[in-house]
């Protein structure tokens, strides 16, 4: 039997959002080592704050400042920190209601004596990062402020949320690592591909053949095993022109990604069409893969050179 597959894989993409006039003043007052709330009519005081009542709907605007210090409200302990998280050693994650709010603040708090010394209603502190650019992250972590003190008496103070060169937008680094394994009927797929063939399954119930095979029949609900070979030739059967060039694809747009029906196959798979004028390709256009060295996924599909396929033969796949 061949080996089940396994790989590490990572989606990221930068998420990019301009700010209202409530977080433009909250992410710049961070820089400037201030915290800002925001008041809601019946006078509670939210931090993070927020453009909207959660309660009411109401639009909010008035802006107060809040104290540096407060009190944990809850936390859980973070064994293993991963990339990009605040400490590069183990910490707490904290709810932190800062003196004058109603609300927590979700950050970490620098525990160095471990999680036997974290516990609800501790005081801590802001510790501020040395470089602050405006982002939440201007807040390097909290720490531990006068155990066992009370929380003090802090009357938020009016703030007219203006400051020299304001925060109004963010690019926000989205990240996911992750470990795939593809299981029984993906990995002998994928063995297959670098043989430079196209394995599906066959569902004994329905008969229809699915590439990638998922090792079950998505219509049917019964296991499949039965394997078949399909293509490598197939159909266009639907496609988009693809205009923005993404991070870390060295392809010129326009270019084209397709559903292409490969023969003998129920279930249309996606690629990339080469070999032809992006505004040439069409629906019914005969393709075939374009390998790369040492065999894997098709590069992209190109044209065969075969007339186009009745619409017939393939409108059940679109």
């Amino acid at each position: 039997m061949p080996e089940v597959l396994k790989a590490p894989l990572v989606v990221e993409f930068p998420f990019t959002r301009s700010l209202g006039p409530v977080q433009s003043a909250f992410l710049s007052g961070l820089r400037e080592r201030v915290v800002l709330g925001v008041r809601t009519g019946d006078g509670r005081v939210l931090v993070p704050p927020v453009e909207y009542d959660p309660v009411t709907s109401e639009e909010l605007g008035e802006l107060v400042e809040v104290a540096l210090t407060g009190t944990v409200t809850t936390w859980a302990w973070n064994h293993e920190p991963r990339r990009g998280q605040p400490l590069d050693r183990p910490f707490a994650w904290v709810l932190v209601r800062l003196d004058g709010a109603d609300t927590a603040l979700l950050h970490a708090l620098d525990a160095p004596d471990g999680p036997d010394s974290v516990r609800t209603g501790m005081r801590v502190r802001v510790r501020w990062a040395e470089d602050r650019s405006g982002a939440v992250t201007d807040i390097a972590c909290f720490e531990p402020y006068e155990a066992g003190q009370a929380a003090a008496a802090h009357a938020p103070t009016v703030h007219d949320g203006r400051f020299a060169d304001p925060v109004t937008g963010i690019v926000a680094p989205a990240r996911l690592d992750y470990t795939y394994a593809p299981g029984r009927a993906q990995s002998a797929h994928l063995h297959a591909l670098a043989e430079r063939r196209v394995v599906g399954e066959r569902c004994p119930s329905c008969r229809k053949v699915y590439v990638p095979p998922r090792g079950a029949c998505p219509t049917c609900g019964v296991a499949t095993s039965e394997r078949v070979e399909v293509g490598p030739r197939g159909t266009v059967t639907t496609y988009c022109i693809v205009n923005i060039k993404a991070k870390n694809l060295d392809i010129e747009v326009p270019y084209v990604y397709a559903h292409i029906a490969l023969d003998g196959a129920d279930l249309a798979l996606h690629g990339r069409i080469g070999g032809i004028p992006y505004d040439q390709v069409r629906m019914g256009l005969r393709v075939e893969p374009v390998w790369p060295d040492g065999g894997g996924h098709p590069d992209h599909y190109r044209p065969t050179g075969e007339p186009d396929a009745d619409y017939e033969t393939y409108k059940e796949l679109l």
